[in-house]
């Protein structure tokens, strides 16, 4: 839920900035983040523009107060009933990067664990929660089919592509996420307003989510506030796009057709936590860390615990 940036005072969370807007849920940075300079929405101008709640779409029902900062819209959510999968799409030219093997233990690792336990504390109208299990259960190779300068639309055609092309299955309990390499943009905003977004359509007769995951390294200083020339697993923009594919794919499953969990200035769960990383430490290779999946080190941004009053925590 991300605005386009038009005013003269940009306003950011942690970098991070949510759209308004019916169908996309991108993550925002803007000229302010690569100049270092950030306005904190604790500000008071700030609380004059954010802290009221978010227009009415026509989507969801009345809010039901969580009393953690983050509040519950009716809608449905993914990984109640199953656990919730990821679906990788490769798109334009991986070949001989390391990428595929950083980003697929990334997926391979990530739940069950503490981290992605937090997730668990967000539940459907039927009070029925998260499970704290999810996995890769496919990827697909799409060499460029729809060029190197992807749209919103065109982005929507390489999942659509995949599904009905028989690539991967269609699945409305998954999140499909559409990896880049460093030569494709998506010109709607890709360095410039967001790194990644998650948004939801309709492929044949199922509600398809998926997701935009840019290659960090194409601006990097601009995607990532840390690591921007060495990185844990020596893959600047395989790690950057690590945290990335974990903070959409956690807002899809809370709020995954954009109308369950999001608090009264639109932020998601992992909106309230960009870019905050809790405690580190530093690997081998002298990058920053704070936390191992597998056998590989990641920064991974906090997530929002929707308990004990609502915090960014790494784990639960």
């Amino acid at each position: 839920m991300v605005q386009k940036i038009t005013s003269v005072v940009i306003f950011l969370t942690g970098f991070y900035y949510p759209e308004f807007k019916e169908k996309h849920v991108k993550t925002t940075l803007t000229a302010a983040f690569a100049a270092g300079i950030m306005i904190l929405s604790g500000s008071a101008m700030a609380q004059d523009v954010l802290d009221k709640d978010v227009a009415p779409t026509g989507k969801g029902n009345a809010i039901k107060a969580s009393g953690n900062g983050i509040f519950y819209h009716g809608g449905p959510l993914m990984g109640t009933s199953a656990p919730a999968k990821m679906y990788y799409i490769w798109y334009g030219n991986w070949s001989n990067n390391s990428a595929t093997t950083i980003l697929t233990n990334f997926a391979n690792n990530f739940a069950p664990s503490p981290y992605f336990n937090i997730e668990t504390t967000y539940y459907n109208g039927s009070n029925v929660h998260v499970i704290n299990s999810a996995s890769l259960a496919g990827s697909y190779n799409d060499n460029y089919s729809q060029g190197s300068n992807l749209t919103d639309s065109s982005l929507q055609a390489v999942v659509t592509s995949a599904i009905t092309g028989g690539h991967l299955p269609s699945d409305a309990n998954a999140v499909y996420l559409v990896l880049t390499s460093q030569d494709v943009n998506e010109t709607s905003g890709f360095c410039t307003q967001y790194c990644g977004f998650h948004t939801h359509a309709t492929i044949g007769s199922t509600d398809i989510k998926y997701s935009f995951v840019g290659n960090g390294a194409r601006c990097i200083t601009s995607c990532a506030s840390m690591n921007t020339t060495i990185s844990p697993n020596g893959n600047v923009g395989a790690d950057e796009m690590a945290s990335v594919i974990a903070h959409e794919f956690e807002e899809a499953v809370s709020d995954p057709d954009l109308n369950a969990w999001y608090d009264r200035r639109g932020y998601e769960n992992a909106d309230k936590c960009a870019y905050k990383y809790g405690t580190t430490y530093t690997t081998g290779n002298g990058a920053v860390a704070n936390m191992k999946l597998g056998s590989f080190d990641y920064l991974i941004q906090q997530n929002w615990l929707n308990a004990s009053g609502g915090l960014c925590a790494t784990g639960l």
